[in-house]
């Protein structure tokens, strides 16, 4: 079984005490090995599940705890409490630890053997209440982490590890993560705007920009076998218009396409950055807005953000690596346009041009239209509709002293034929219902650009959230009016008491 993550690690720790005696123990590290092992080989879970010796002291703890900090390949520690491990012990270690956290409350056996049970079996099978011990500490020192109950023989105990091991990788891409700008901000737009420094200290991701004429430069080098070998992928994977194709009139739009294409990647390869932004206000010398470049690297796994919006590039990335190796895909998003038709209320989602083919399992078509804004050529782009199932949109806004997630769970439906709308797009009903979800998102102050995901899911999220010790509002078939609009006001209380002075 190949996971998605196969060369990154998950520590499995398991705490104890020397007050059992060696026997005790050896049947500690044996079980604490059966629990990784079954972890590790689940296809729940998407990274490798890494056994470490039994933990029965302070400084071995402190160590085990700075060791999972200076490893890359570690995305995150798994903790269990298998006897009586004293809190105590695992301060420093804790307090130390800067990888994400997952506290497993599970035991060895999955029923009780009634009518053997001593008070040797007592002694070692005692999670039940050395985890609670364990939590105390984690909640004393504020850590932020994911619990999860239950025999890991039981599905749903794997699957939330899963997405924990999911949502730290998102975390892990986000620390990874260097972001090139095309360019400035669309101009009198409030809500691209951001603190590039408190999102580097947040989410560890470095946002510089690069002169438009930077890129230009790059594409007017990009070779004819270059452009010929991506055309021909073009030619292979989607269904071309014949006015695009060779020896059409308009074949050297698509060239143009390519060569943008090939030189952005280049400029990201070459810097080691996996995420990027564009402006149709500021193109420089291009000749077109690039689209099915942007569409074609999303697709390869980019963050992208249009319009300079560099932190929806950044969800975008965090999306598609909590995303790996599921089915469905993610992209950057823009609730357009509404059906208001009574009981049959649908959101259409589109943008100018730049929609990931991930969203699809159809063959999009590639086509060229005007733009309309940008001053420049006819731009190209690939033309589909999302596939229906269930989604989330999640938007990242800055809100002064934080950075605020919203989401909302929709589900993607089939819809009625668009065939003047020259772009690719997805049509949702949000849940609970389209006026509830909208003033929901109006009142937290949601971003009009978004994430859309059909893969990594909001619980997903929901993890990648607490890790960073962001908010997140979630708007989903739970909510109300009234306890959402509390919910605003109470976290505005609690994220600037959280602070500090």
């Amino acid at each position: 079984m190949t996971k998605p993550y196969a060369d990154r690690e998950i520590w499995f720790f398991t705490g104890s005490q020397d007050l059992y005696g060696p026997e005790t123990l050896e049947q500690v590290a044996a079980q604490s090995q059966e629990v990784a092992r079954v972890l590790d080989e689940s296809a729940d879970v998407p990274a490798r599940i890494v056994w470490k010796p039994v933990l029965k002291d302070a400084a071995s703890i402190r160590r085990a705890m700075l060791d999972a900090n200076s490893d890359d390949r570690v995305l995150g520690v798994i903790t269990w409490a298998h006897t009586f491990s004293p809190s105590k012990m695992w301060i420093q270690g804790l307090d130390l630890l800067r990888k994400p956290l997952l506290h497993l409350h599970t035991q060895a056996n999955v029923e009780l053997p009634w009518d053997t049970i001593d008070f040797d079996f007592m002694n070692l099978n005692q999670a039940a209440h050395g985890d609670r011990e364990h939590a105390y500490i984690q909640t004393r020192l504020g850590l932020a982490r994911t619990t999860v109950v239950g025999h890991v023989s039981n599905p749903a105990v794997t699957a939330r590890v899963g997405t924990w091991v999911r949502g730290a990788a998102g975390w892990a891409a986000t620390h990874e993560l260097r972001l090139v700008r095309f360019g400035d901000n669309m101009r009198d737009v409030a809500v691209t705007e951001g603190d590039k420094t408190e999102a580097e200290l947040r989410f560890g991701v470095s946002v510089n920009t690069w002169g438009v004429n930077d890129l230009v430069e790059v594409v007017n080098a990009v070779t004819d076998a270059e452009i010929d070998a991506v055309v021909a992928e073009y030619e292979e994977l989607y269904d071309v218009v014949p006015e695009l194709r060779r020896g059409a009139e308009r074949h050297d739009s698509l060239r143009y396409a390519a060569s943008q294409e090939i030189a952005i990647e280049r400029i990201l390869t070459d810097l080691g950055a996996k995420a990027f932004t564009t402006n149709f206000q500021d193109l420089g010398g291009l000749r077109q807005l690039p689209g099915i470049a942007v569409q074609r690297l999303m697709a390869k796994g980019y963050g992208f953000g249009a319009e300079g919006d560099w932190k929806t590039a950044v969800l975008v990335r965090a999306a598609k690596v909590m995303g790996e190796g599921l089915p469905g895909g993610a992209s950057l998003m823009e609730d357009y346009t509404y059906d208001l038709t009574p009981g049959d209320e649908r959101i259409l989602g589109a943008h100018m041009l730049e929609i990931c083919p991930s969203l699809t399992t159809s063959k999009p078509r590639v086509e060229i239209h005007p733009l309309g804004i940008g001053d420049r050529e006819d731009p190209v782009r690939m033309v589909f509709d999302t596939d229906p199932g269930v989604g989330v949109v999640v938007s990242l806004a800055d809100m002064r002293e934080r950075f605020r997630l919203t989401a909302n769970v929709v589900d993607l439906v089939e819809h009625p034929p668009l065939p003047h709308l020259p772009v690719a797009r997805a049509v949702w009903r949000p849940r609970p219902d389209l006026a509830t979800s909208a003033e929901a998102w109006l009142t937290a102050g949601g971003a009009h650009h978004t994430v859309l995901s059909t893969a990594a899911d909001i619980d997903a999220f929901e993890v990648f959230a607490q890790i960073a010790k962001t908010e997140l509002l979630v708007i989903d078939e739970s909510t109300t009016r009234r306890g959402f609009a509390d919910q605003v006001r109470w976290n505005q209380v609690y994220y600037r008491v959280a602070q500090g002075l």
